[in-house]
């Protein structure tokens, strides 16, 4: 667990979650490089999620897969995990692992972030982009035995005294779960050189300090969370999106007066100089997941917006984040 004493930041983050398929044999019968070559399902795809199990990556790189098995997309689909620094461990392995048509990884805004915070030489502009896949809003969130019962409540306490409330993330300076309460601060009146907070390796390893009332209040995406939500083990006091989310139980900043909208998203890269076969295989098994009955439901059982773009737009889009949270992060004398 690293505590860092945030600097004033001012970002963006537009969210969405995603997960790859493809495969180096890819469909059997494929000769050429254009989608079509995807005729048949993918077979031994590797799925590496750069965090802890349990946390946004894992759970919506457990979440494909599954629709990709059960449509038939893609067989002997694997997903592991590979945490270490924010995302950047796993980042330097995909980016190391030139060519290699049969390796993917999930990722997302945090990894943006982390890339430069951590000083890795590896870069997501590295990586051959495939697809972005969801917007997930971000939540602040407590125990069920956190004195605060309102957004209100928590913004009373912490305007009296920034420094005596832990703040948890479950990503590094300059991911989502970062940049949303630095957000939130200058929202409400705070100094974010003042806010206290805490980073985590992914929502699997928040969740324990949530529950164990270790932290004033927790940002990270609901999605992650939802048995506790349901249960009350966990309390959203409020959410970041422009509505509410479809069964949390809680209040838009916007409606509590709070004036902030904050999206994360997230995304399917694979190493860098995989063949153009093997891109199209995997795009175009993506694209198969996309437009299933079944990704749709995976979608509203999480609470994910879909926003779904491949290849060269999702690209240009990669390009400019990564664009954004560096320019941001160097005058912040994070990066």
């Amino acid at each position: 667990m690293r505590q860092i004493r945030a600097l004033r930041i001012a970002a963006v983050a537009a969210g969405i979650a995603l997960m790859a398929t493809g495969c180096g044999a890819t469909a059997k019968s494929s000769t050429s490089g254009d989608a079509s070559a995807a005729a048949g399902p993918v077979t031994g795809l590797q799925i590496l999620v750069p965090n802890s199990p349990g946390g946004g990556y894992d759970t919506t790189a457990r979440a494909a897969a599954k629709v990709l098995a059960d449509e038939k997309i893609a067989t002997n689909t694997e997903v592991f995990n590979l945490a270490g620094a924010g995302g950047t461990v796993g980042l330097a392995r995909i980016v190391n692992e030139k060519g290699n048509g049969d390796l993917t990884m999930l990722m997302g805004l945090g990894v943006v972030g982390a890339s430069y915070t951590n000083k890795s030489t590896s870069k997501l502009t590295d990586t051959t982009p495939l697809a972005k896949l969801i917007e997930e809003p971000g939540a602040i969130m407590v125990g069920k035995d956190s004195p605060y019962k309102t957004i209100d409540d928590l913004v009373t306490a912490w305007k009296a005294d920034p420094g005596s409330i832990a703040v948890g993330g479950g990503s590094s300076p300059g991911g989502p779960d970062h940049l949303l309460p630095m957000q939130l601060a200058g929202a409400v009146g705070i100094d974010a050189t003042k806010v206290n907070f805490v980073s985590y390796d992914g929502g699997g390893d928040l969740l324990p300090a949530i529950l164990g009332n270790k932290l004033g209040f927790a940002a990270s995406g609901a999605g992650e969370y939802l048995k506790q939500i349901e249960s009350g083990e966990v309390r959203v006091l409020a959410t970041s999106g422009t509505e509410r989310l479809d069964g949390v139980d809680a209040p838009t900043l916007k409606e509590s007066n709070i004036d902030l909208v904050f999206t994360n998203w997230r995304g399917v890269v694979a190493p860098p100089g995989i063949s153009d076969v093997d891109k199209a295989a995997l795009i175009a098994a993506l694209e198969k997941m996309h437009g299933t009955a079944a990704w749709k439901e995976t979608l509203k059982t999480h609470s994910w917006t879909d926003a779904f773009v491949t290849g060269d737009e999702f690209k240009t889009f990669l390009t400019e984040q990564d664009k954004r949270v560096a320019d941001v992060l160097t005058k912040l004398g994070l990066a």
